[in-house]
């Protein structure tokens, strides 16, 4: 498995190819529901040797109007090359295709979202020739969604919502809704979902934390992930390692953890109370607040 944020940010609308409608309808553009979407080849060099790609292109059909098209990029950081390579991109795939292109692009972190999101003019400044106006999702505009209720309501958007808020002082809320729908959602569903998070969390303290909400959550999963999570345990205590997760968690959430607290995890070998505190160390405001409702 590749982990790479940018695989993940920009796979998920090849996953989900309807994901656009509801990324549109954040974004505040009034663009049609496609009745039809296809996944189009994203390789866009011509015979010269110069080899260039777009992240991910779909070919939206409507059931009225004109078909579009849309290019999805994601972007790690500030690229002053890159306006003039999507330009580029957007030029190639109306003359290929003569269809109306439109660019996204999806970002993890606020300051590369609001560079993206600049218009960008090409051509003498008394006369412009080409303006560039990317659409952005990026944690600036990304719904934070906490609630598994708003989860179910379309869990494409909520894959890409976690994804984005990658570094959100509220992950652990973010990442637990998740895992409290997947519990009930077919596997052949859940299993990409929980691939894609992993992948687009990349190296950020959030990964680890979801790693052992899969473990716990989704225990029963046979995805890539829940496997080599068990893989890598089998050789030791279920209760050490669950009482590890649980302190792990607070770390993580940079919660401070009295050695009163720590002493009354780690001597825990019960594993549904471990499972318990697990639960409460994503959300409680203080480690002594896990051991709340005993």
């Amino acid at each position: 498995m590749v982990s790479s944020p940018h695989e993940a940010m920009h796979r998920i609308f090849q996953q989900y190819p309807g994901l656009f409608s509801g990324v549109s309808e954040v974004l505040g553009i009034d663009l049609p529901t496609p009745a039809s979407v296809t996944v189009l080849p994203n390789d866009l060099t011509e015979t010269s040797p110069v080899e260039r790609r777009v992240d991910t292109l779909l070919r939206l059909d409507p059931e009225d109007g004109e078909p579009l098209l849309l290019a999805v990029e994601a972007q790690s950081g500030k690229n002053p090359d890159k306006p003039a390579g999507w330009a580029y991109y957007a030029s190639y795939v109306l003359n290929k295709y003569r269809l109306q292109p439109l660019l996204l692009v999806v970002c993890q972190d606020r300051a590369t979202a609001e560079w993206a999101a600049r218009e960008v003019s090409f051509g003498p400044r008394q006369w412009p020739l080409l303006t560039l106006r990317p659409l952005v999702a990026g944690p600036h505009n990304m719904p934070v969604i906490t609630d598994p209720t708003e989860v179910r309501k379309d869990l494409a958007l909520a894959t890409l919502s976690a994804i984005t808020h990658a570094a959100h002082p509220d992950a652990g809320a973010i990442l637990k809704s998740m895992t409290t729908v997947l519990r009930d959602t077919p596997q052949d569903i859940a299993d990409p979902i929980v691939e894609l998070i992993a992948q687009g969390l990349g190296k950020r303290p959030a990964a680890d934390l979801w790693r052992k909400l899969v473990a716990v959550d989704l225990s029963f999963y046979k995805s890539y992930l829940s496997e080599e999570i068990r893989d890598e345990g089998r050789a030791e205590g279920a209760a050490r390692r669950a009482a590890e997760d649980v302190l792990d968690i607070l770390e993580v959430r940079g919660i401070d953890i009295p050695e009163a607290v720590r002493e009354r995890v780690t001597d825990c070998d019960d594993p549904e109370i471990l499972r318990h505190w697990h639960r409460r160390a994503v959300t409680a405001p203080t480690a002594e607040e896990i051991f709340e409702d005993e």
